[in-house]
């Protein structure tokens, strides 16, 4: 059953992310001196790395099987390298990286000098990634990833019939919110089907009532929708890219009516 949006009155907002490091110039403090809004930012769920026992446990991986590496996160790239330290593997020059964005391909000089790799990116567009990959599909890759992850970059590599390997590196978590009082807040802000675990793992008698809840992509849509929740709000759509700009469209609509 829809629920009565002209009842909702929304005032304290609650983003299951970290606060952006810079609020006063992210869209979100904008919208708070237009509407009126308060924002608080808990993260929901948190990455823990994989031991290398149950790595070596787990997966019948030798890393240096492989010719090059696929990487999506710079999660992916901290939890590579902190297995290989553990597991006292010296990873040869010759190794060559494929990164989902240049900032992640940058965040590599943590671990690697950069001018002596060979190191590809895309432009934070999977598909173009893909392409890259597709010419030099002679490598063996290695994708590290977590036990929850996008679907997008397996499929593609499927479909271009390419030879990968995932590999389990860390997982996806639920965070302690103990001390979160989650009826204070008048709207929640989802980004993974794994906050939505969270919140019923936290919070297992949890009622929505007039609490709005606000979801990014359609995983997470569809979660919200699978736990018996009411969708409010949904991004991207065709005039609403982005969740905050969702967020400002509905307070729009609910502060008219």
């Amino acid at each position: 059953m829809e629920k009565k949006e002209q009842k909702l009155k929304i005032k304290n907002i609650l983003v299951s992310q970290p606060q952006p490091v810079d609020f006063e110039k992210s869209p979100f403090s904008e919208i708070a001196k237009k509407y009126n809004v308060n924002f608080e930012f808990n993260k929901f769920i948190k990455i823990e790395g994989i031991t290398s026992s149950d790595f070596r446990k787990d997966n019948k991986i030798t890393i240096l099987d492989y010719t090059a590496v696929i990487f999506n996160s710079k999660n992916a790239v901290d939890h590579f390298f902190r297995l290989c330290k553990e597991m006292r593997i010296e990873i040869p020059d010759a190794m060559k990286y494929f990164c989902i964005s240049e900032s992640t391909a940058y965040y590599l000089q943590k671990y690697v000098q950069f001018r002596k790799r060979k190191i590809f990116h895309g432009k934070e567009d999977v598909n173009q990634l893909i392409e890259i990959i597709k010419k030099h599909r002679e490598e063996n890759f290695l994708f590290p990833c977590s036990d929850i992850h996008n679907d997008k970059l397996p499929q593609l590599l499927d479909e271009s019939e390419i030879k990968y390997t995932k590999a389990i590196m860390y997982r996806t978590v639920p965070s302690n919110l103990s001390t979160v009082n989650i009826y204070q807040y008048d709207m929640l802000v989802f980004f993974s089907p794994a906050g939505i675990d969270s919140l019923f793992i936290n919070f297992p008698d949890f009622k929505q009532g007039n609490i709005a809840i606000a979801a990014m992509g359609p995983t997470t849509s569809k979660a919200v929708k699978d736990s018996g929740l009411t969708l409010n709000i949904s991004a991207p759509t065709t005039t609403a890219p982005s969740i905050s700009m969702a967020i400002e469209e509905y307070l729009q609509k609910i502060t008219k009516k």
